[in-house]
Parts: structure tokens; C-alpha cells; sequence
């Protein structure tokens, strides 16, 4: 049986480009390109170690009205190419590189990953790793700079104040979910924004915890009782007193434990505006 030839340069350059043919509909295209692609990278943590995980990617650019298509072959092609090792300014490269390949005016990119931190627990000292999904958002618009954004969702406790006001023993609480979207002036550590974050609810999250730790985190989430709305509020007023942070989104989900619905707040800032 035959193979076919490895197909050199000059003979490729002969195919047809459907996908750069004209269109004529007269209709550009906001967002099109590649999405839910893994690929392997490495973040350096505070600490300076670095960790190894795998990200899920959506790329697009926008697509003028007289072109038929993109060339979907070449996101992959960029984050091949790529050096595996991912920061704020590799990122910003990616989306120009993106941008430039593609012959765009506008991209966007993002990546979400698992990113772990080892916490110790806090009566017992015992480590264990405690998982958060990170997200780059990326994008440049009209032909300017690259701008990116961090996304990370904290889980941690919350404990009801009203429930603890008027029981005469016990009080309900549940596991919530700070999204944080953030805009930074410079360089910020993922674990400085988490940090700041988990400060703010009833109680932070880990991964093991013995019987002494297990009597601690209970205590203090009861001694420390937040309703949804405190949660957003806080961690707002830590993010107004950090110069490094330019604007941001908090928004906070309780999944109840008493009720079959979620609490819900969000506050959404440009530090820039007043």
C-alpha cells in the first residue's frame, strides 16, 4: 500500500485557502476560534517553586465581514510553540502573538487551571493541599494593548448570623464561593489574592483537618458569622486599601444548608472612578 508524500512547503502553498476566501453576507463575527483545549504549563508559586498543571484554553479573535473563515490550525499552533512556563507577561505575549498570526484587530484568551496551596491546619499543624480554579482572561481590543484580568473562585465557610441570633444552641452554615475577578496595577501573587480573600469569610477551608482542627474551624466560623452580603462588602473594602489592585468584581454564593436556592451578592468597582 501506497503512503501518501510528506508535502513540502511549496506544494501546501498550491491548496486552496477556502477559509480565507471573500464573503459576502456582509456580517463580522464578535468571537470565533478554538474553545475547551488542555494544555499542559507551569506557574512558579510565591514560595518559588514551580508547579505543574494542566489549563483549559479558549482562543478567539473577531473576524472582519469579508472573510470567510479563520484558520483554526493556528491557536493550536501558538500554544505549541509556546514556553510552557505561564505568567501575567507570557500571557500578554500569547494574546499578541494570537492577535498577530491571525491578522486581527481584537482576541481574546482564557485559561483556567487548578493552582494548589499548602495549608497548614490550625490547631494540629498537619499539611495538606488545597485546590482553587485560576483564570486568565486576556484580551486586546481595536488593535491595543494586551489587558488581563485574574479570576479565582475561594471556597470557604460561611456561617449565618441571623440563624445564630435567634437559636438558643447551633447555628446553620455552608460552604460559599468568592469569584474574584481582578484588574491589577503590576504584579500581584495568586496566594496574596487568596489570602485576602479567605480573611474575609466565617471560616477558611482545608484540606485535612484532625479532631482539634475540626473543633477550631467550627468555632471560629461561629464566632465569626457573615451573611452574603458581609462577605462581598469585605473583601471589597481589603481590595479599595491594596494600590495594587486597579478594579475588581467580588461576588459571593452561599449553597444553603437550610434551603434549596443559594445567597447571592456581587459588587463590581474601577478604582479609577470615583
Amino acid at each position: 500500500m501506497s503512503h501518501p508524500e510528506t508535502m513540502n512547503e511549496e506544494t501546501i502553498n498550491e491548496l486552496p485557502d477556502t477559509q480565507g476566501s471573500a464573503d459576502t453576507r456582509n456580517l463580522a463575527i464578535d468571537q470565533v476560534g478554538i474553545k475547551d483545549i488542555n494544555h499542559p504549563i507551569v506557574v512558579t508559586s510565591r514560595s518559588g517553586q514551580e508547579q505543574h498543571t494542566v489549563a483549559n484554553f479558549n482562543m478567539y479573535v473577531a473576524l472582519p465581514h469579508n472573510f470567510k473563515g479563520t484558520h483554526m490550525s493556528r491557536f493550536v499552533e501558538i500554544l505549541n510553540n509556546h514556553e510552557y512556563e505561564i505568567t501575567i507577561d507570557s500571557f500578554k505575549r500569547m494574546i499578541s502573538e494570537m492577535v498577530e498570526t491571525l491578522d486581527a484587530e481584537s482576541g481574546h484568551i482564557e485559561m483556567s487551571f487548578p493552582y494548589f496551596i499548602e495549608k497548614a491546619a490550625p490547631a494540629t499543624g498537619v499539611k495538606s493541599l488545597l485546590d482553587y480554579e485560576v483564570t486568565f482572561i486576556g484580551q486586546i481590543q481595536d488593535n491595543g494593548k494586551p489587558q488581563v484580568l485574574v479570576r479565582i473562585i475561594v471556597p470557604v465557610t460561611s456561617l449565618c448570623p441571623c440563624s445564630k441570633g435567634i437559636s438558643d444552641y447551633g447555628a446553620h452554615n455552608q460552604r460559599s464561593h468568592i469569584t474574584i475577578t481582578v484588574k491589577t496595577n503590576g504584579f500581584i501573587w495568586i496566594e496574596d489574592l487568596i489570602e485576602m480573600v479567605e480573611a474575609e469569610g466565617s471560616c477558611e477551608l482545608y484540606g485535612l483537618l484532625k479532631r482539634p482542627d475540626e473543633k477550631w474551624v467550627t468555632e471560629r466560623a461561629y464566632d465569626n458569622p457573615k451573611f452574603v452580603e458581609d462577605i462581598v462588602r469585605d473583601v471589597a473594602v481589603q481590595f479599595n486599601r491594596d494600590d495594587r489592585i486597579a478594579g475588581y468584581t467580588v461576588e459571593s454564593e452561599n449553597f444553603e444548608s437550610i434551603h434549596n436556592h443559594s445567597a447571592y451578592a456581587k459588587i463590581i468597582k474601577d478604582k479609577k472612578s470615583k
